[in-house]
C-alpha cells in the first residue's frame, strides 16, 4: 500500500509536469502570436491559472496545503478560461497594446492575483477548520485542526505580502505603460482607480497586525476571502461592466452565471457558521 507521503510525492510531480506542460502552452503561444499570451480575457485567465500554480510550487515546501489549495484553483480558474464567453482565438494586438512596458505591466500585476487568490482559498479552508474547532471537545483532532490553522494563516499571509507587493510593482509600471501609451501617469481611469483600492486594502490587512489585540487567526482568514472581491472587480468588473481605456480585452458584458450566486452564499454561510467558533485562537 502507498504511504501518504508517497503519494504526496507522486501528486508534487504530476503538479509540477503539469505545470511545465502549462508553460510550454504559453511559450508556444507567445511564439505563434508574436506577442506576450495576456492580451485578451482568455489568454489573461489561462496566465493567472500559471501564476495560481508557481505560487502554491512555492510554498509547497512549507505546507502541502498550499500545493493542493493551488491545484483546486488552478483547475477552476481553467474552466472559467474555456467557459463559451471567452474567445480562445489568437488575434492581433491594438496598437496601444504594443508595448514593452505592457508586457512585464500585465505579467506582474496578472501574476499577483494568482498570490492573492491562493490567500483567499486559503482563507476559505481555515474558515471551514473553524467550524469543525469545537472547543467543548480538546481531543486530538480539536488541536491538529489548531495547527492547521496556523499552519494555513501563516503560508496566507505571506502570499498577501508577495501578492501585494507585485500589486504596487506592477500599478507603478503601468504608470510608465500610460504615460508611453496617452501621455499621462494617471487619470482614474475605472481599472487604475479599482487597482488602488486593492492595494490600500490589502495595505490595511497586512499592517493591522501590528495594532495589539486587533488581528487575530480569524480576523485574518475573513478579510482574506473579502478582499478578494476587490481583485474580482478589478479583473471582471471593470473589463465588462464599467467603461474605460483597460478594457480594450474585454469584449461584450456577459450575464452574470448562476454559480457566482451559490458560490457567494456558500461563503456567507461558511462566514457565519465560523463566526461562533472564533476565540479558539
Amino acid at each position: 500500500n502507498l504511504s501518504m507521503e508517497k503519494i504526496i510525492k507522486i501528486t508534487r510531480v504530476l503538479i509540477t509536469l503539469g505545470f511545465a506542460l502549462h508553460t510550454l502552452g504559453l511559450a508556444l503561444r507567445w511564439y505563434i502570436s508574436g506577442h506576450a499570451p495576456w492580451s485578451n480575457g482568455y489568454e489573461s485567465m489561462i496566465y493567472i491559472a500559471w501564476a495560481i500554480t508557481l505560487s502554491g510550487i512555492i510554498f509547497s515546501k512549507q505546507s502541502h496545503l498550499a500545493l493542493a489549495t493551488t491545484s483546486i484553483l488552478t483547475g477552476i480558474t481553467l474552466f472559467v478560461a474555456h467557459l463559451s464567453w471567452l474567445e480562445p482565438q489568437i488575434t492581433t494586438l491594438a496598437p496601444v497594446l504594443k508595448s514593452y512596458w505592457l508586457t512585464i505591466h500585465v505579467s506582474i500585476i496578472t501574476a499577483s492575483y494568482g498570490f492573492l487568490a491562493l490567500s483567499c482559498l486559503l482563507g476559505f479552508i481555515t474558515l471551514c477548520l473553524f467550524i469543525f474547532a469545537n472547543p467543548k471537545k480538546e481531543n486530538d483532532n480539536f488541536f491538529k485542526i489548531l495547527l492547521s490553522i496556523k499552519e494555513s494563516n501563516r503560508i496566507n499571509e505571506m502570499a498577501i505580502l508577495m501578492g501585494l507587493v507585485f500589486l504596487i510593482i506592477g500599478n507603478f509600471l503601468g504608470g510608465i505603460w500610460a504615460n508611453e501609451s496617452w501621455g499621462r501617469y494617471w487619470g482614474w481611469d475605472p481599472k487604475e482607480t479599482w487597482t488602488l483600492i486593492s492595494i490600500i486594502i490589502y495595505s490595511i490587512i497586512i499592517h493591522l497586525k501590528y495594532i495589539k489585540n486587533l488581528m487575530s487567526e480569524y480576523l485574518l482568514s475573513l478579510l482574506s476571502v473579502i478582499s478578494y472581491f476587490s481583485i474580482i472587480m478589478t479583473y471582471f468588473g471593470v473589463n465588462y461592466f464599467l467603461s474605460g481605456k483597460h478594457s480594450y480585452a474585454a469584449g461584450e458584458a456577459v450575464p452574470i452565471p448562476s454559480f457566482i450566486y451559490i458560490a457567494l452564499l456558500v461563503i456567507v454561510i461558511v462566514i457565519l457558521l465560523s463566526y461562533r467558533n472564533r476565540r479558539v485562537l
